[in-house]
């Protein structure tokens, strides 16, 4: 009972402005008394409160970020100007932001493709997140752009599978490969509508709390990086049962 008072102090003391001013400042130097003391016979004190505390952000985050998944549930899943890799009538619909330019992004996108041949019954919806700098954003239209030419899926593949820069020649040179009209992708680039595409799924992932890239969304989960495939395809059968 004792330490589980301990640690609430600490907790308070140590969980934020609006938590300590709850209390008095007498009561709060009782605190501080009471926890010096104790943490000098006792530092494990410390260490479980700070536990305790980030145990807490995480609930309190991952409670946030299921009501925003919620909140843009039709935005997330259901945009009809989203691109799709798999079968877009899948059973279960897993949501990727992703960056060209980032390497754990092309690291995932080896590994869902083979989920993907594995899965038959998978469908991802893609949100382009340019947030790595300029040459990001354009990448981010030329795929936006090569959708309107039917080769969203195929332009992403091949960028994706580049070792280095998606620099404007390595752009145009997997376009002209992959049949795209480059002259017809260049100009619809700087179409307005592209960019507030682009605007939207930035927005999308401010709401959801996303700090990087790659981040998938299945179901009510939010899942920052990289996740192991075992884990994945866990969730996805979870996602399956629920739905029976």
């Amino acid at each position: 009972m004792r330490r589980s008072f301990l640690l609430a102090g600490a907790g308070l003391l140590f969980g934020g402005r609006a938590m300590a001013q709850s209390f008095s400042e007498a009561q709060r130097q009782e605190i501080v008394t009471i926890l010096r003391e104790a943490l000098r016979r006792d530092p494990s004190i410390l260490r479980d409160a700070f536990q305790a505390i980030q145990e807490a952000e995480e609930r309190e985050r991952s409670g946030a970020q299921r009501a925003a998944i919620a909140a843009n549930r039709e935005a997330l899943f259901n945009d009809p100007e989203s691109p799709v890799r798999g079968n877009p009538r899948g059973d279960v619909t897993i949501v990727e932001f992703f960056d060209v330019r980032c390497p754990y992004c092309k690291r995932l996108h080896g590994e869902l493709a083979g989920l993907l041949r594995r899965d038959r019954e998978l469908r991802i919806v893609m949100k382009d997140l340019p947030i790595l700098g300029p040459q990001s954003v354009v990448a981010a239209r030329a795929l936006l752009a090569a959708q309107r030419q039917g080769k969203y899926v195929e332009l992403f593949d091949a960028l994706m599978s580049v070792r280095g820069e998606p620099t404007d020649a390595v752009i145009r040179a997997a376009a002209e490969r992959l049949g795209i009209d480059h002259a017809r992708m260049r100009r619809e680039m700087d179409d307005p509508a592209i960019q507030r595409r682009i605007e939207a799924n930035i927005a999308l992932a401010r709401a959801l709390r996303i700090e990087g890239t790659p981040a998938l969304v299945i179901g009510e989960t939010l899942i920052p990086g990289v996740l192991p495939m075992a884990q994945l395809e866990q969730l996805i059968a979870e996602q399956r049962q629920r739905r029976r």
